[in-house]
């Protein structure tokens, strides 16, 4: 386990349960579907290239909003 990684859980440690729940699941769905991203990006190399082409011209038509952590 990397340093960083020790840090985090560490730091987890000191919050209530429910939100170590919910942190710890959201580590094992992003560790879990991580794969599946890279097998879905190794057969269409262009697919990120595409997708980061579309998010910049909605950027540039004004089609986005700033992020309100407030609201997520």
């Amino acid at each position: 386990m990397t340093k960083l990684l020790e840090k985090a859980f560490a730091e987890a440690a000191k919050l209530p349960a429910e939100a170590q729940d919910a942190l710890a699941a959201a580590i094992l769905d992003e560790v879990a579907t991580e794969p599946l991203w890279d097998d879905s990006f190794r057969q269409r190399p262009d697919a990120l290239s595409k997708l980061a082409d579309e998010a910049l011209g909605e950027l540039r038509g004004g089609q986005t909003q700033p992020l309100d952590p407030e609201r997520l």
